[in-house]
Parts: structure tokens; C-alpha cells; sequence
């Protein structure tokens, strides 16, 4: 057997919408989109495939949707967790960039996103050319943080997510720690950063 983070149930603070000034948690579907662009000179590196950094800002603009989308308003990138690049991408590819909200807090959300490439001119179906995590915080018109709807995830696989995506909190939380730590006790022993 092994050891599992509880499934999300109406009696968690995170699906209580007493617990979170009354507001209705939101199912995973209702803020999943998809991005689509077609790839062309324009965004390729050195290597003549396309640059990661085109890909990257075509995560973080797909998975800032799926956040403003899920909050109901302005949601900033706070951090990106992993992002993996599994195949190259090649000018005339088609990508499609899938995200959706994984798991929320307070005012933060985590978006998972994947990316898909295929061919602008072939029937072959779309290949996973890369993913990605990504923290964005909800703010409000002065850029403070608002509290976000709690997100419902309804099919095994979108529990699964939600149970991931708190696994990797705990690391994102606890590897902030770390080096906080280590930072001060440098600083104590008279260490310069």
C-alpha cells in the first residue's frame, strides 16, 4: 500500500466556500484551454528548430488564461516548477499548448500545461513535445493577492493532479525553507551572498 494525499472532499478548507468567504469552488474542465500557433521562422534559434523561449512564453500566455480564467480576474506568474522539453520543435509545426488548473490555495493556482506538436501539412496526430508546471498568484487592481475559487477536480486523472500538484507545493515550500535557512546561518557566520 502506498502513501497518498487525501482526495479533495467538501469538508477540506480548499472546497468549503465558507472557508473561503463564500466562494463556489469551480470544476477543473471549466478553465482548461487550449493554445494554438503555427510555428515559422521567425521563432527559430541558432539549431533552425524553434527556440525554447518562444515555446516557454507560449506556456506562460496559455497557462495566464487558464488562471484569469479560473479567478475571474488578473493572475501574475509567480514561479515555473519544471519546465521539460521532450522533442525539438520545427518551423511548419502546429503546437497546441493544453493547461488547466491543477490545484488552488488561497490566492495562488497551480496550472499544468502540456505542449503538442505536429505538422501543419500531415494527418499524423499531434506528439507531446514538452510541459510544464507553473504558480500564478491572483492579484487585484493594486496588485495585491485576492482569494481564488477553489478548483474541483471530477475525474480520477484530474485527482491525480490535484494530488501531484500538492506534492509539489510541499517541495516548492520546503526547498524555500532550505535555502532560507542557509542563507541566514551563512549570514550569521559572517558570509557575504
Amino acid at each position: 500500500m502506498t502513501d497518498q494525499a487525501p482526495r479533495p472532499t467538501a469538508s477540506r478548507p480548499e472546497e468549503n466556500p465558507q472557508a473561503r468567504g463564500a466562494i463556489e469552488g469551480k470544476p477543473t474542465p471549466a478553465s482548461r484551454t487550449t493554445l494554438s500557433h503555427i510555428m515559422t521562422h521567425n521563432d527559430t534559434n541558432l539549431l533552425g528548430t524553434v527556440h525554447g523561449g518562444v515555446i516557454m512564453k507560449l506556456v506562460d500566455d496559455a497557462a495566464g488564461a487558464v488562471a484569469g480564467r479560473h479567478s475571474g480576474g488578473p493572475a501574475v506568474t509567480a514561479s515555473m516548477d519544471e519546465m521539460v522539453f521532450l522533442e525539438p520543435v520545427r518551423v511548419g509545426d502546429l503546437v497546441h499548448v493544453k493547461a488547466q488548473v491543477n490545484w488552488t490555495g488561497r490566492s495562488s493556482m497551480e496550472v499544468g500545461v502540456r505542449v503538442l506538436a505536429e505538422r501543419w501539412n500531415e494527418s499524423t496526430p499531434a506528439q507531446q513535445v514538452g510541459s510544464a508546471y507553473l504558480v500564478f498568484a491572483a492579484v487585484d487592481a493594486d496588485g495585491k493577492p485576492r482569494t481564488v475559487p477553489p478548483v474541483v477536480p471530477e475525474t480520477d486523472r484530474d485527482r491525480r493532479r490535484y494530488q501531484e500538484a500538492q506534492i509539489r507545493r510541499t517541495h516548492r515550500l520546503a526547498r524555500r525553507r532550505a535555502i532560507k535557512e542557509l542563507r541566514e546561518a551563512r549570514v550569521a557566520e559572517g558570509f557575504e551572498d
